[in-house]
């Protein structure tokens, strides 16, 4: 897919004294773009005080830099190609954290590795590519890895018993609270215990299935708690949040060894506490 025209004299306005770089990154610098894909665009500065926020434009054929939603179609009128632009402005704290932070690196270093330097006049840019491309998941990514997972789980075991009450009651609030904790929540728990690097957050859960195994009992209940297992129809919320249940004890029961002895009691209690709760039904998937 083409890049907007106007790209490159957007990149000069953006540049300030403290720019060093800006890097092409995502579906672009991939190569494998749609039509509503974003454009990903990282501006590298030298100096941690000049961190922000990312913000997004709508940049078209001929039209001026618009912030997303500043933009509305006239009725009848027909607007030239437009791009939603992402820029992110990176700091050298924020690299740092990138290689050093496990919780970063599963989501960029591979998105790194395959972007596209668009000004990099002194080679910050390619630096940091190379960085990537040398990136090894260390016992040090695996201890900081398995503390935040303990953390997570330890986070979303409200989520647990929201979906138990919630199965109780029968009450959809509680069950949609429950279902995306024990969902999103658990995927990105073994992800971080896996050391899973991805090249997009379109890509996670595909690469955590083949991590995992896709005929493990684990990958099995995440595609029922997401609602995606092939070849059984259309789930029910109450089934999918009964997968998510299911789901948590089986993430404890395979990072058990893995946890901080903080976090161990609590999780453990968690768990025991679900399989008392669905004792008896039909929890068995």
């Amino acid at each position: 897919m083409e890049l907007p025209p106007e790209l490159s004299s957007h990149i000069e306005a953006w540049t300030t004294p403290e720019t060093v770089a800006f890097a092409l990154l995502g579906s672009y610098a991939r190569g494998d773009a749609g039509l509503h894909s974003d454009v990903d665009i990282a501006r590298f500065v030298d100096d941690d005080k000049q961190e922000e926020e990312a913000r997004s434009f709508l940049i078209g054929n001929g039209g001026a830099e618009e912030r997303a939603g500043d933009c509305k179609a006239k009725p009848g009128q027909r607007r030239a190609r437009q791009w939603l632009v992402v820029r992110s402005t990176i700091t050298p704290s924020q690299v740092e954290s990138w290689f050093t932070e496990p919780g970063q690196a599963v989501n960029i270093i591979v998105g790194l590795r395959d972007g596209l330097a668009l000004w990099d006049p002194d080679g910050v840019f390619a630096a940091v590519q190379e960085r990537a491309r040398q990136f090894e998941w260390t016992p040090t990514h695996q201890e900081k890895a398995d503390c935040l997972a303990s953390k997570e789980l330890v986070g979303w075991i409200e989520e647990a018993h929201k979906g138990l009450e919630g199965l109780r009651r029968n009450d959809t609030g509680r069950l949609l609270n429950a279902r995306f904790g024990l969902s999103w929540g658990l995927a990105w728990v073994m992800r971080l215990h896996l050391g899973v690097l991805s090249a997009s957050d379109n890509m996670f859960y595909d690469d955590l299935i083949g991590a995992v195994g896709p005929e493990s009992r684990w990958a099995s209940l995440l595609q029922r708690a997401f609602g995606t297992a092939a070849g059984g129809g259309s789930l029910s919320l109450r089934e999918e949040v009964l997968a998510g249940l299911l789901l948590y004890c089986e993430t404890f029961t395979l990072l058990e060894e893995a946890l901080p002895q903080d976090d161990h009691p609590l999780i453990a209690a968690t768990a025991a506490r679900i399989r008392r709760a669905l004792d008896g039904t039909n929890g068995a998937i």
